[in-house]
Formats: structure tokens, sequence, C-alpha cells
């Protein structure tokens, strides 16, 4: 009896026993890519100062700060700027954008700007961001992209080599941060179609269809 009764505790134990939560968000499949919009403006904005300062420096201006957050918006939604955000839900939790010129002697260049939440990097979606963001690029008609970061961010010079950016200057002290200290930035340039074909290379394909 007492047997039967050890048995039948041991079951209603495994029953009843609950599930590890699952591992809150980040994971690529479940995030949305998609246009930036102006309705992502307070998102865009929490997202941005959620970032380490120091994340933000390698972008001409500090979108941190709501009029320069604003502007943005403007610019893409008037097609000065192709400009993409990786979203779960209502939370932003990174975004990119490739800038050019067409008045410049550089119309075929674009600058490429992808930043990733803490959260949300380890999980591709950085990758899929910038793949979109390269796809836009060939259908703009650029041939070349260039990236600029400071020195440090080592993972993320990574990520860009792994791509086949190349470092082609270095720029000493060129942005300094909050508390007036200067860094040293690192230009990376890489044609597009070559960056496209490396991502298909490593089973990241049909872009503009996810």
């Amino acid at each position: 009896m007492t047997t039967q009764k050890g048995a039948a505790k041991k079951s209603a134990t495994k029953t009843t026993a609950k599930k590890p939560p699952a591992k809150a968000g980040g994971k690529a499949d479940a995030v949305d890519i998609r246009p930036l919009a102006a309705g992502d403006e307070k998102a865009l904005l929490a997202f941005a100062r959620s970032l380490p300062p120091h994340d933000l420096l390698f972008l001409p201006r500090d979108i941190s700060e709501p009029k320069v957050l604003k502007a943005w918006i403007r610019e893409s939604e008037g097609g000065g700027m192709m400009s993409l955000v990786a979203a779960r839900g209502a939370e932003i939790v990174g975004c990119g954008a490739i800038a050019s010129d067409p008045l410049s002697w550089s119309p075929h260049v674009g600058e490429l700007r992808v930043l990733i939440g803490p959260g949300a990097r380890g999980h591709g979606v950085g990758r899929r961001l910038t793949q979109r963001l390269f796809a836009r690029a060939l259908e703009a008609g650029l041939q070349r992209i260039v990236a600029q970061m400071t020195v440090d961010q080592t993972a993320a010079i990574s990520v860009f080599e792994g791509l086949g950016f190349r470092a082609e200057a270095l720029l000493r002290g060129q942005v300094r941060d909050r508390a007036g200290k200067r860094h040293d930035i690192v230009i990376l340039g890489h044609e597009v179609a070559d960056v496209l074909a490396r991502l298909e290379a490593f089973g990241v394909v049909d872009a503009t269809s996810r």
C-alpha cells in the first residue's frame, strides 16, 4: 500500500511539475523586420535611450535626442534614407539604415548603420536586418557600402569582416563622447553584390520576401 502511494505521489509530481518559462525574446524568427514609420518614434526613442551611449558614437548624430530622431523619420519617409526596424511586438530591438547622397560625386555609395539591442544580439537579428538593407541597396542601384564604428567595437567589426568588409581607413580622435573623451573610428568597405553573394552562401536567401 505504501509503495502504491509513493508511486502515485511521484506520478502526480511529474504531472504537475511546471516547465521552466521560455527565454524572453531575441530570436530572429520572433522579430519582424519592416520599414521605419512615424508611429515608431516613441518605441525607437526608448530603444535608443536603452543603449550604452558608446554604442551610438559611430552615428553622425545622437538618435537618443528627440529632435534628431524626428529628423531621421522625416528623411526616411521622404525617401532620403532607407531605414528599417527590427520589432518584437510593440518593442523595437534593432534598427538600421543606408544613407546615400545622389547629388554627390559618390551616388553609387551608401553608408550602412545598424544598431542591435543587447538582448537581441547573437540570435541572427542583426544578420537579417543587414540582409534586408543590402537587398534595398541593390534595388536602389548602389554598388558600394561603407560602415564605420569605434575601434573598440570588436564584435561588430568581426561581424562585418565575416561578410567580407575590410578596414580601409582609421580616423583618429574622430568622435567625442559625452564626457569629452575622443575615440578613433575605423571605416570598412565592401561591394554590395559581393556581400549579398556571401550572405546567400551562408544560407540566408530571399531577403526581400521575409
